[in-house]
């Protein structure tokens, strides 16, 4: 795919938006398993611990997908 602009309708978006979308449902499955393996209480800080998560899962997918094989 790479980091070229997608047209829907006329309108270019940027792919970074598919991107943390993509991440924000990667994030939350993460998050879903690591709540359930660990517990809530091992994660002390959870909005920093979701934000990171988040950041990270965004960074992998935009690496995976614009990285020319």
């Amino acid at each position: 795919m790479g980091l070229r602009e997608i047209a829907l309708g006329g309108i270019y978006f940027s792919p970074l938006l598919l991107y943390a979308l993509l991440g924000v449902f990667f994030a939350g499955v993460l998050r879903t398993f690591l709540h359930r393996w660990l517990g809530s209480r091992v994660l002390w800080f959870e909005a920093w611990f979701d934000l990171a998560l988040f950041v990270i899962a965004t960074a992998a997918i935009a690496f995976l997908f614009s990285s020319t094989w």
